[in-house]
């Protein structure tokens, strides 16, 4: 029997990046492959990419560098590039490393056990098509292992929106949905392997539209029947635009108890002028009264987001606009970033925001996030939660899960429990995470 030969991936970026990992590795289990955490010891290196912050491709080109010394060691290694800088820069990385043996775009990785074979037999193969045929059903199937209890679930790729400021439309496509049944199978055979909780993802996931029995479905409509699937215990979905948070998914967060009670919603600016400039269609005004409609359905629901400060043409008034609308949202997890000019993107050509200031407006925000994420999690000191474990913790007896607000959450435990839910009581508020005591 031939020995198995050894992958090694590093991903970068979203969750969907994550599950994109996971599928490349099953396709390429196909080919004799099984994964290794260490890159020297690998026979094929992927480095599956994203595109989304400042530099991105100079990043990926200088991690290439790293692996040069591996190649001189043993020149049978096979190195690819994947995901959206290799959507975005396929032939541009084949000219500026040679070392590199093939890059795969985020949607023909379902091609790898071919392009896998042609490199072995000496070839350099770029393959980023946006191809006609539908990847999920065109992967090939590596070992199903068992999984750990939570797990990502793809059902949406693509955007259409096109804000200014964004490179996904250009290396994710447009938007698609997969059909329900594909999605349906995906998510028993998960449960099967031991998954208890499911994320279902997508750039926009809430635009979700896929056909099923009686037609067009909605993501609310596909989660209310996930949550009929024996074992699964759990359903999240991120990342959703406020444009397309629909009236049946408003009402699924009230009463689908599946269903759980955090919800990521990027506004970006609390600046009406700076999110018409981003092209973001739709009004601070019209996101508060969508948080209002939100929280009567579900009132603890916990609220993240996303903010970009230090746009082009952002004013010190546009950006206490932002302030004003965070200290009236209360968010209790948020992410902000300035602003960086993506290559091909509307906004990249516009005259940007002195960076000096853009930082400074910066520490503001996340000064006010941070208190806001603290105030929410001394908030829990006493509360009863529930706790998925997941994964031992670093002291000796501990686990560490997550609450249903996707908290960390320490908690004293048998290590025969990961995989349960339990309620817990919480008895401190630490840095990102919070302590608990099993009731």
């Amino acid at each position: 029997m031939a020995e198995a030969k050894k992958l090694f991936i590093k991903t970068y970026g979203c969750q969907m990046n994550v599950y994109d990992s996971e599928r490349m590795a099953e396709a390429l289990g196909t080919s004799g492959y099984v994964t290794t955490e260490r890159a020297e010891d690998a026979d094929m290196i992927l480095l599956n990419t994203c595109h989304i912050r400042e530099k991105a491709a100079e990043k990926v080109y200088s991690e290439l560098g790293r692996f040069k010394p591996l190649k001189a060691a043993n020149p049978a290694l096979k190195i690819g590039v994947a995901g959206c800088v290799a959507q975005a820069e396929g032939e541009e990385i084949m000219r500026r490393q040679p070392l590199v043996d093939l890059v795969v775009g985020p949607q023909t990785y379902h091609r790898l056990p071919a392009m896998e074979a042609a490199v072995q037999n000496g070839a350099r193969a770029v393959d980023t098509d946006f191809p006609e045929e539908d990847k999920f059903d065109h992967l090939p199937r590596g070992p199903r292992a068992t999984r750990g209890p939570t797990a990502f679930l793809t059902v949406q790729e693509g955007c259409d929106k096109f804000c200014a400021f964004c490179v996904v439309p250009y290396t994710r496509g447009a938007e698609v949905s997969r059909p329900v049944d594909r999605i349906m199978t995906e998510a028993r055979d998960l449960v099967a392997r031991g998954v208890r909780e499911i994320t279902l993802l997508g750039q926009n996931v809430n635009a979700y539209h896929g056909q099923g029995d009686g037609g067009d479905w909605t993501l609310a409509r596909l989660i209310r029947a996930l949550a009929k699937v024996d074992g699964l215990e759990r359903i999240r979905f991120t990342t959703s635009h406020p444009n397309d948070m629909e009236d049946d998914l408003i009402a699924a967060h009230g009463d689908e108890p599946k269903l759980m009670p955090y919800l990521h919603l990027p506004v970006q600016s609390g600046s009406d002028r700076i999110l018409k400039a981003m092209n973001r269609k739709h009004t601070a005004e019209s996101y508060l009264r969508l948080i209002e409609r939100l929280r009567a359905a579900r009132p603890d629901l916990l609220l993240s987001g996303d903010f970009i400060v230090g746009f082009p043409g952002e004013t010190e008034a546009d950006f206490e606009d932002t302030m004003a609308l965070v200290r009236a949202v209360h968010y209790g997890q948020a992410y902000s970033f300035k602003y960086s000019a993506r290559p091909g993107t509307p906004a990249a050509e516009r005259e940007t925001v002195a960076d000096d200031v853009a930082t400074d407006r910066l520490h503001r925000l996340q000064s006010l996030l941070t208190e806001q994420q603290r105030a929410t999690q001394t908030g829990m000191v006493g509360r009863e939660l529930s706790v998925l474990f997941e994964k031992p913790g670093r002291l000796p007896g501990q686990l560490i899960g997550k609450s249903e607000y996707l908290h960390a959450v320490h908690v004293r435990a048998p290590a025969d429990q990961i995989g349960q839910i339990a309620r817990v009581r919480v008895t401190e508020s630490v840095t990102n995470s919070l302590a608990a005591e099993v009731i």
